[in-house]
């Protein structure tokens, strides 16, 4: 959201930022620097968004999506609509599906303006790959409900936009199919941000992943690669570490005793982190939209081994500019090939590289974006 805000500002536009608080994202305003304050205009409103048990199970006799109505604030559409009724706005730019019960309150408040989705994923996508994963039954059944209630939602909201921007061309030709208004704007960044480390200063052969683990793919993944792939990686190789960095690790994570993995939670600097390790391990299962964490590795010139999902929107293509593996054993097969050609490792990171100074430059997207928005 935060390279969207700054490509914005950085293209001459005005913008303001109304933004939610949570228990689990909290932010403090007094954290934020003022001048970011200033060219934002940022607020923030508090939405208690924890899950409650007894709502949710009621939620079972109803049609409503559960994480939809989590985010229905009255306090937060008067503010809204105050906001409105002050200023005018060409276009209001929606971050996520769940900012979708509001529209009707810009309808009525400020008619002229369009409404835009920014779609970071296809949200019903995210909890239907989770439901197929799933062998607890009690779960499963849950979950079903889960993701039929979000994806009748979520099509229908489709509609209801006069413009969305998808994060990846995949997502943009589904949502194509609901809302003819859609292009594919995917996340991007400025490569001259990116610290690129010559390779005799990485530490190599070393695997890495970085990734907040209480996102749900994340810590699905990592369970998969550990029981999964990393025996059979450390049978081969068995002086490689394995690094885990990111934020909210579970219980279970930071207590494993798994030789050669090394659990470091979250990093003074991520950037940092990036620079000195070896290989990026991105062992995704599920999840929709796309992976930020990877465009931040090609930009930083690091080898990439992921699985085809969570490659998944990505303009990478298998063997040039990244490596893709489903099964255990392609996986260690990957990470065996570059750990024993760091060749082959230095060629796959340079065209990493160069994939994200063609495709990923946030000037570029910027441009783009904004003349999408003078079309509709």
């Amino acid at each position: 959201m935060n390279r969207m805000i700054e490509g914005m500002i950085k293209q001459g536009h005005r913008v303001k930022v109304m933004g939610i608080n949570s228990f689990k994202y909290h932010v403090d305003l007094k954290d934020v620097p003022a001048d970011y304050q200033k060219k934002t205009q940022l607020e923030l409103h508090f939405l208690d968004l924890r899950l409650k048990p007894l709502d949710a199970f009621l939620n079972l006799f109803t049609k409503k999506s559960y994480h939809v109505d989590r985010f229905i604030s009255h306090e937060l559409k008067k503010r809204l609509a105050q906001i409105l009724s002050s200023e005018k706005f060409d276009v209001v730019q929606m971050e996520t599906l769940y900012m979708a019960p509001y529209i009707e309150t810009i309808r009525e408040i400020s008619p002229e303006s369009k409404i835009v989705l920014r779609a970071h994923n296809i949200e019903y996508f995210i909890w239907d790959r989770v439901r197929k994963t799933t062998s607890n039954l009690f779960k499963k059944i849950y979950l079903r409900h889960i993701v039929s209630t979000l994806k009748y939602y979520e099509l229908n909201a489709f509609k209801k936009f006069d413009g969305i921007a998808a994060i990846t061309g995949h997502d943009a030709d589904f949502i194509r199919k609901f809302n003819s208004s859609t292009i594919a704007i995917p996340f991007g960044i400025y490569p001259a941000e990116f610290k690129i480390s010559a390779p005799e200063e990485w530490e190599f052969p070393s695997l890495f992943h970085i990734g907040s683990m209480n996102w749900i793919p994340n810590e699905e993944g990592i369970r998969w690669f550990l029981r999964e792939v990393w025996p059979l990686i450390h049978q081969k190789h068995p002086g490689l570490l394995f690094y885990l960095a990111g934020r909210h690790m579970p219980g279970w994570l930071k207590n494993t005793r798994i030789e050669g993995v090394k659990v470091l939670g979250e990093v003074d600097s991520a950037e940092d982190f990036i620079s000195e390790k070896g290989i990026m391990i991105v062992p995704l299962l599920s999840g929709s939209g796309i992976r930020i964490k990877i465009i931040e590795g090609m930009a930083a010139a690091k080898p990439v081994v992921s699985t085809s999902t969570g490659a998944e929107g990505i303009e990478v293509s298998d063997g040039k500019d990244i490596l893709m593996a489903d099964s255990p054993q392609e996986m260690a097969d990957a990470v065996s090939r570059l750990v024993n050609d760091k060749q082959s490792a230095m060629a796959l990171a340079k065209n990493a590289r160069q994939t994200i100074e063609k495709k990923y430059d946030n000037s570029k997207l910027m441009k783009r974006l904004q003349q999408f928005y003078q079309e509709i």
